[in-house]
Order: structure tokens, then sequence, then C-alpha cells
């Protein structure tokens, strides 16, 4: 009897292996209102995450979705029969193809994570957040160029709440032992504020000749966390990885133009997990006459795909 059930536990072992080796996709997206802009926002949501073949997805303004009466992130997750973890957020979801272990809860809109267990062996860690969008560095660079880097600065530690927000996340993560543990932590959020990467010193000639320190994301970089985009993609001029805005390019309040910027962001830290690859979606732009409504791509941010392997994977 055990040597007839020995070819199917072998396939059954094989493919455990296989599937252990498979790279992690994990999409973040800022989905904008519960998709309640757009005709048929729910389904085109879905969409775009089927399209992009993500495993994760680290969802926010997964608000309630007025047509459907339920909030966006776990209705989607039903659509594509995964897991999902909302909580008390009406911000935050976590969407999961993989079983969702165990869930954590720090803020509705400012964290919610889970332990995710996406083969024998094969768990890591994944955090969705939000911070605080008023007074846009980049934005502050179109309307005002003769903006000192201090002036800049107070746009993240005084006319906004960005800095405290960030400083508060990642105590969190060490109260909780987060930074203590050997899995994989992926943190992924709408960061409402570009990175210090991108305004360094090979690109100052791109914003009035300043270097720009983010104090937020230099306080991720001193954790120990990578920027998985920059590390896929050092070169900020060939590749820009622009997530605001594939919708708004006027400031409506201002009329002027609308600083594009990559504001959306995937931070890895520990080892397991190594990106290898990004998309960003949607990849064409649609044209800009289109009623927002009746756009095929339901948000007002683009979604960034990075591919992450399995460092201990066979070859």
């Amino acid at each position: 009897m055990i040597i007839r059930w020995l070819p199917l536990l072998t396939s059954l072992l094989l493919f455990a292996r296989v599937s252990a080796a498979e790279p992690l996709r994990v999409l973040l997206w800022n989905v904008q209102r519960g998709a309640n802009y757009f005709e048929d926002g729910p389904e085109k949501t879905v969409k775009v995450i089927r399209d992009s073949k993500a495993d994760i997805v680290l969802m926010q303004e997964s608000y309630k979705n007025y047509r459907l009466g339920v909030k966006l992130g776990p209705w989607v997750a039903g659509e594509l029969g995964w897991h999902s973890y909302q909580g008390d957020s009406d911000h935050l979801c976590v969407l999961s193809r993989f079983p969702i272990a165990e869930t954590f809860y720090y803020s509705s809109y400012h964290g919610i994570g889970a332990r995710i267990r996406a083969a024998e062996g094969k768990e890591f860690l994944a955090w969705a957040c939000w911070i605080d969008y008023r007074a846009n560095v980049s934005q502050r660079l179109i309307d005002r160029p003769e903006s000192t880097v201090d002036e800049l600065l107070a746009c993240e530690t005084k006319e906004s709440s960005r800095t405290k927000e960030t400083l508060d996340l990642i105590a969190h993560l060490k109260k909780t032992g987060h930074l203590d543990t050997k899995l994989p932590l992926l943190v992924a959020g709408d960061w409402n504020s570009p990175s210090h990467l991108d305004l360094g010193e090979s690109t100052k000639d791109l914003h009035g000749g300043k270097v720009i320190p983010i104090p937020g994301t230099i306080a991720f970089e001193k954790e120990g966390f990578m920027d998985a985009y920059r590390r896929i993609f050092p070169d900020v001029r060939q590749h820009p990885g622009l997530t605001w805005s594939p919708l708004q390019k006027v400031n409506g309040d201002a009329g002027k133009e609308e600083a594009q910027a990559r504001i959306d962001r995937l931070y890895v830290r520990n080892a397991g997990l190594r990106p290898t690859a990004a998309r960003i979606f949607p990849e064409q732009e649609e044209n800009p006459g289109i009623p927002q409504s009746q756009r095929k791509f339901p948000s007002d941010h683009a979604a960034l795909l990075i591919e992450l392997e399995w460092e201990d994977a066979a070859p």
C-alpha cells in the first residue's frame, strides 16, 4: 500500500518545493476612495490585480464602496478567492492568495499587518500603511521653486505629520518585535512624499539644485530597510518610478502643473526575500480627455508590482 502511494507523495513534495521557490509578487496600491469614483470600479480593481498576477496586495483607501455596501479590499479578496485582513481599519487592507497565519493592528490609517505563510518554511510579515498627505515636497518645488532646503524639510516636519507618523510606525514595529524577527519584513504604503534617494546629489538639477534629505525615508534606511524599487532600479533618471499620478496632471487648487513623484514604495528588511523585478500599472497612459468615471484604471495612484525571490530557493 505504501509503495502505491509513493509516486503521489513524491509529486506532492516536488510541487511544494517548486511552489516555495516561485517568486513572491507583491502589489502595493492606493485604490482611491474605495473605487467609488469609477463606473464598475470594484470590478476594474479586480481586473488590475488579476492582470498583475500578484500574490499579495497591500492596499490603501480600502473604503466602503457605496454600490456594494462593503469595504473594497475584503470584497476584492472574495472575488479572487483570497484571504484578507482589514480589521477595524477604514483605510488599509492586506490581501493574500496565501493563508494569513496572524494579524497585527496598529492604526486605522497608519498601519496594519499580517504574518503570511507562502509555503512550508516560507513565512513573511507584511504591513500596509498610509502617511499624511499635506504639504507635498514635490508640489512645493513646483509652486515655490525659491524654497530653501530647510523650508522644504518643514513640509515633512512642521506643515505635515509625515515624519512623526513614520517614526511612530517604526517605533511600533520595534515594540512588536518585528525589527528583531528573522522573518522577511515588508512595509508598503502611500508615503505622500518622495524618497531622499530620488532627491540626491546626482539628480539635484531636476529639483532646483537642491539635495533634500527626507527624514522619514532616511529613518527607514537607518533601520536596515531597503527601498525595493530603487534596489532594482538605482538610476533615478532612467527609472523615475512615478506613481503619482496617472490621473492628476493639473493641481486642481492652484491650476498649475501637478507634481509627479514616486510616493508609493515597498520597503524590505531581513534576509530571505530579494527584490528582482518591478512593473508599474497602468503600463499605458490613458487619454486625459476620458472622464474619470470611464477610465479603465480605477485610481489616481499607479499600482507598483515588486517581484521578490526567495534567497535560499533551489536553482
